[in-house]
């Protein structure tokens, strides 16, 4: 087992450990190429499992819809894109590019997915990832072309909408948004059987549906040096936490880690950062506690506070490549540390 999902279970033990005698029901998978658990608090068995169940092959359907490398409507789309030709797109996929372009523009560009054929580039589209550098000539091309979400167009004619994009360079990843574009389905599939207190953890993003009884749900944050969590938070009704982070999906070559986060303006992983965490509210929760953790990563010690300030964060953490912590103050208020070590500097 990797260390990452080592830590991830380890988290999910932590939080998620109850006394025999508590209705607590829980389900594992691996879907989205990571440890995915959900947990119903306070049902019968039956309905919580029926409910689970549904929320799983959600999850799968996702996972099969949204496939950057594998075939998936994604897949034909960016197939579409590269020779030049218009898609159809079913509504429920330009709903999500339409969110992302949005996204996007809100950080600057520094959230992308337009950039997976960098991504590709550098070999993370594989389960497995091979410590090489990638071809430097078509590195440099695939950055002068400045593949964007807006570059991508979307027209409607007799009830069918077909995509293109004007620039040939542009291939969709949308690997920092699906994980929280699936909480927020697997949150309005629980209410809507009626399950009303829940967590969701896909690899590390998890939101929070009501309360674990008469408590709030506490999860952890994942040291991204050492097993188990840096600090632990109570998570509220509606409440999500989203990390990105160096140590998931990364090779080593030549004594450097080279991450999966990209910057778009560099066309190089993310060197200064070991991750970050955001704490997001609302209808959205679970898709911006993915999307707007990566302008913070990328934007580095230096420019994270800004970047979130552009994305409306109030709450949010960086660790940098020395392992201090930054901290806005509201997030602080909220952590009990569990590394004593840390050092903590309060962001201003």
């Amino acid at each position: 087992m990797s260390y990452a999902l080592r830590g991830l279970l380890l988290a999910a033990a932590l939080v998620l450990s109850a006394c025999g005698k508590e209705p607590l029901y829980q389900e594992q998978a691996y879907v989205f190429g990571t440890l995915v658990e959900v947990s119903v608090y306070g049902e019968e068995e039956a309905r919580a499992k029926q409910a689970v169940a549904a929320v799983m092959q959600e999850f799968q359907r996702l996972h099969d819809l949204l496939h950057a490398w594998k075939p998936s409507a994604l897949s034909e789309l960016n197939t579409a894109f590269a020779n030049s030709r218009s898609v159809a797109v079913a509504p429920e996929l330009e709903a999500m590019l339409l969110d992302a372009t949005q996204l996007s523009q809100q950080s600057g560009g520094l959230f992308n997915p337009a950039i997976g054929g960098m991504v590709k580039l550098w070999g993370f589209h594989a389960d497995e990832f091979k410590p090489a550098l990638p071809d430097g000539k078509k590195l440099a091309a695939l950055l002068a072309a400045q593949p964007k979400m807006q570059d991508i167009s979307f027209i409607s004619h007799k009830g069918t909408t077909t995509a293109s994009s004007r620039n040939t360079a542009v291939q969709l990843d949308l690997g920092g948004y699906a994980k929280g574009y699936a909480l927020d389905r697997a949150a309005s599939l629980l209410k809507q059987q009626g399950i009303h207190n829940a967590l969701i953890n896909i690899g590390g993003n998890v939101l929070a549906l009501g309360s674990h009884g008469s408590r709030s749900w506490r999860v952890g944050i994942q040291h991204p040096r050492k097993p188990g969590p840096l600090a632990t938070l109570e998570l509220h009704d509606g409440e999500a936490i989203g990390t990105s982070g160096d140590y998931q999906r990364y090779f080593e070559l030549d004594g450097i880690r080279y991450c999966h986060l990209i910057d778009p303006r560099s066309g190089q992983p993310v060197q200064g950062v070991q991750a970050v965490t955001v704490l997001t509210h609302g209808a959205r929760a679970g898709v911006l506690s993915d999307a707007a953790s990566k302008p913070l990563f990328i934007a580095g010690s230096g420019g994270w506070l800004a970047a979130a300030q552009n994305m409306q964060l109030n709450e949010a953490l960086l660790i940098d490549a020395g392992g201090t912590l930054h901290v806005t103050a509201a997030l602080r208020k909220r952590l009990e540390l569990t590394d004593k070590n840390l050092i903590v500097v309060l962001a201003q």
